[in-house]
């Protein structure tokens, strides 16, 4: 009887042993998955926050066991510039976000999304895929910073006021919301307007306040703010194309696998496509739905426009010399 209860105990202890063993193995299987976290500022319901889920599904499908991309929309995790200081800094991170804010290390990246240079999206597309911009991302890659992709586009932008809007000489004095970036500033000063920089999260209120007299932004937010029962009028001047950028640090990207790298690189450029073409879409949408409210809609003088924004490339610090005829160039290739 002893004899079987010690066997007893023998068996217990080496099935205790197994499940430990296992747990273990479990345990050690999940720590070899990498974490890479994505940082952006949008809202669930916006195309680059749905089209970068997209791609991260993908690759962490297609990468299964080895990457796990994990996105975190509304600011939910360092943005701005403390994410490209968190890529900088080598962290599993990737930052999404405007291309002005790598800018801060290469200053012709800001130019890139400088006042009146873009009519339509491909326009810009043109410019991102050319050798120029192609040199840019290697000087990128010299400061630490991979550059996957550039157009995360989410729509130009238009100035909403009360008044019609068609030369620059109509903005002269006007108190128009803009960001909080020394761009949009120096933009809206060289149009004559009086640049006021808020957060976007006071501007309907000052609107209602008469604080401002107008602002600036895209057919999206003119939709889902509402703003048309506020002012009534827009200038189609799209002065500025929004788009986003998506970064990591060189040192994690040099630490992938060959076919970790095509799968990141390949899931990232088709969510940036299938973006765009859901944004021509979107863009309609917003413009019926606007237009249908009351807004009234009209035409500016682009030639104007560009003539009086030229200097703020000449004057803005870094930028290389003749840079806007740089980019002008590349879109009339």
């Amino acid at each position: 009887m002893k004899k079987l209860n010690i066997f007893k105990v023998v068996g217990l202890v080496v099935a205790l042993f197994l499940l430990v063993a296992c747990g273990k193995a479990k345990d050690e299987n999940k720590e070899k998955v990498r974490v890479i976290k994505v940082s952006h500022v949008f809202q669930t319901s916006e195309p680059t926050h749905i089209y970068i889920s997209q791609a991260a599904d993908r690759i962490n499908e297609r990468l299964k066991g080895q990457i796990e991309f994990q996105v975190y929309p509304n600011a939910e995790l360092p943005s701005y510039k403390d994410a490209i200081e968190q890529v900088l800094r080598g962290t599993d991170f990737v930052s999404v976000v405007d291309p002005s804010y790598i800018g801060d290390y290469i200053p012709d990246f800001t130019a890139l999304v400088g006042p009146m240079l873009y009519k339509t999206y491909e326009d810009y597309t043109k410019v991102t895929s050319s050798d120029f911009v192609k040199d840019l991302e290697k000087q990128a890659e010299e400061k630490g910073i991979k550059v996957l992709s550039l157009d995360f586009i989410f729509g130009f932008r238009h100035i909403v006021t009360n008044k019609e809007i068609k030369e620059p000489a109509d903005l002269q004095g006007l108190k128009l919301r803009v960001p909080a970036s020394k761009l949009w500033i120096d933009t809206f000063n060289a149009l004559g307007a009086n640049p006021v920089a808020m957060p976007w999260s006071e501007t309907v209120s000052a609107l209602q306040q008469n604080v401002i007299d107008g602002t600036e932004t895209t057919y999206s937010f003119m939709s889902n703010s509402k703003l048309y029962e506020l002012r009534k009028n827009v200038a189609l001047s799209g002065h500025f194309l929004g788009t986003g950028g998506v970064y990591i640090s060189t040192k994690v990207w040099d630490s992938f696998t060959d076919e970790q790298r095509k799968v990141i690189e390949e899931e990232i450029k088709q969510a940036a496509v299938d973006n765009i073409k859901k944004m021509q879409e979107l863009d309609e949408q917003y413009r019926s739905d606007i237009e249908k409210n009351g807004m009234v809609l009209n035409e500016v003088n682009l030639e104007a426009f560009q003539e009086k924004t030229k200097k703020v490339f000449d004057e803005f610090p870094g930028f290389s010399k003749d840079i806007y005829q740089k980019i002008q160039n590349e879109i009339k290739k």
